[in-house]
């Protein structure tokens, strides 16, 4: 590249860089002045608080509320990735919830009560196997009672 291009593209660039500081100087005062922050009797910066100012508090409550809605989504749906249904069904040994679609255990198409008394049965003899399993292990003289 030759130097008269480079000085030339430099030149360039100073020039919008110039422009552009002097658009922003002779806007200002139009910005300020529908903004509210030119200085009335009021006192300096009385209008923007009041008038366009405000608005800035409102903007932040309504973020707030959109991310704690995210959040309290995000915490509580399924932990499949890229999955928005609300987790109900705790994966067992593992700190996830999932939802009906991808929990292992959870039929897709729905229970009957037939089945809902079937996995209860299950789960209750589960508990007596573990209780008798408890009970053997204990050393003699150990009872409930001492």
């Amino acid at each position: 590249m030759s130097r008269s291009i480079m000085w030339g593209a430099v030149a360039a660039a100073v020039a919008v860089v110039v422009a552009g500081v002097t658009l922003f100087v002779l806007n200002l005062h139009w910005f300020a002045l529908h903004t509210g922050s030119t200085q009335t009797l009021s006192g300096p910066y009385y209008n923007f608080w009041s008038g366009f100012g405000s608005d800035i508090g409102e903007a932040t409550l309504v973020a707030t509320v959109f991310v704690g809605v995210y959040t309290g989504l995000r915490k509580v749906n399924c932990h499949t990735k890229g999955c928005w249904r609300i987790g109900h069904h705790p994966l067992d040994g593992t700190p996830y919830h999932l939802c009906r679609h991808h929990h292992p255990d959870v039929p897709s198409g729905g229970v009957t009560h037939e089945q809902i008394l079937a996995a209860y049965a299950k789960h209750l003899e589960a508990k007596a196997a573990s209780l008798l399993a408890a009970a053997k292990t204990r050393p003699e003289g150990q009872g409930a009672g001492k």
